[in-house]
């Protein structure tokens, strides 16, 4: 009997991204799209169908070989309605119902994940989470993302919102403002563009301690410059690791996994900064869950969102 195919498709501000995933995990074809969400979402919905049609085309199957199909997005949604509401990346796109058009287009059961649902389910699946019943994902870049599974389910909550981990209060007196239009977040402390930004700040305020340029910097630069002996960047590089310490701990206190994740550009820091970061973890946190708690970078990179996608459409038919 031949394996199950799924399609999964992750569909992001600049590009929308399809593959034809196996029973096992492992992607058949890959292939990439324009989202150009400023066209409208009647376009960007057409173009969701064409990266389907040109994944199974890859893959050199035809759709009936194609047992489910998995959505991710971005931005706020109503999973239960399969809506994409208002979403940030993709204006002026809202209210989109994304399940329906892929499912009526191509007559498959078709799942809707968050996008950092997806990515975590994917590393579950079969990336840094497969040997393990429970996890939490930290993605770390523009912003911070997150995704809670336990026991094979993604907690999605009531509302659709369940697993925002980059919106953590980790400060709540005259917190740091973040995109969200709120205070405090994680995200405001420990995403990449924070890093710069926190960078930028140390610098007006210690003018000449520090190699970095604050007009020409990425948070790439701040990791590297910190290890090659900047003292300012090893600062910012330690608190950062501390803060998402501090919103690991958050995680483990509430839902206690047996692992937790990080995700996303910022692991290029390697193996050291995921040391700090279990260093506070251990400095924070209860030291029962704190010692038995993995903590691991992914291993599945860009594949993580539609290899986890695809996995939420074998959930339909499982």
């Amino acid at each position: 009997m031949q394996d199950r195919l799924f399609v999964g498709l992750d569909v992001g501000g600049t590009t929308i991204k399809a593959a034809v995933v196996d029973d096992l995990g492992q992607p058949l074809s890959r292939v990439s799209l324009p989202t150009l969400p400023e066209r409208g979402q009647e376009a960007g919905l057409n173009t969701m169908a064409e990266a389907v049609r040109a994944a199974i085309g890859a893959a050199g199957i035809k759709l009936d070989d194609v047992a489910a199909i998995g959505v991710a997005t971005p931005g706020s949604m109503d999973l239960a309605a399969g809506l994409i509401l208002d979403p940030p990346n993709l204006k002026p796109w809202r209210n989109v119902p994304v399940r329906q058009y892929i499912s009526d287009t191509f007559r498959k059961p078709t799942a809707f994940q968050n996008d950092a649902n997806a990515a975590a389910y994917g590393e579950f699946w079969v990336g840094a989470g497969k040997f393990y019943r429970s996890m939490v994902l930290f993605t770390l870049g523009t912003g911070v993302g997150g995704g809670i599974i336990l026991e094979d389910r993604i907690i999605e909550g009531a509302h659709s919102h369940g697993g925002e981990l980059g919106h953590i209060k980790i400060e709540i007196t005259n917190g740091r403002p973040c995109g969200c239009g709120h205070r405090g977040c994680l995200e405001a402390y420990a995403s990449a563009t924070a890093v710069v930004q926190r960078t930028r700040e140390a610098l007006a305020a210690r003018p000449g301690v520090s190699t970095l340029d604050a007009d020409r910097m990425t948070s790439k630069d701040v990791f590297d410059a910190a290890a090659a002996g900047d003292a300012l960047a090893a600062e910012i590089v330690d608190r950062t690791a501390f803060y998402l310490a501090v919103g690991a701990s958050n995680a483990i206190h509430t839902v206690d996994p047996e692992l937790v994740c990080f995700a996303g550009g910022m692991t290029a820091a390697g193996p050291e900064f995921l040391n700090l970061i279990g260093k506070y973890i251990h400095d924070v946190t209860f030291a029962w869950p704190a010692e038995r708690v993995a903590v691991r970078y992914a291993v599945l990179g860009s594949d993580a969102g539609i290899i986890g996608a695809a996995g939420c459409g074998r959930l339909l038919v499982s």
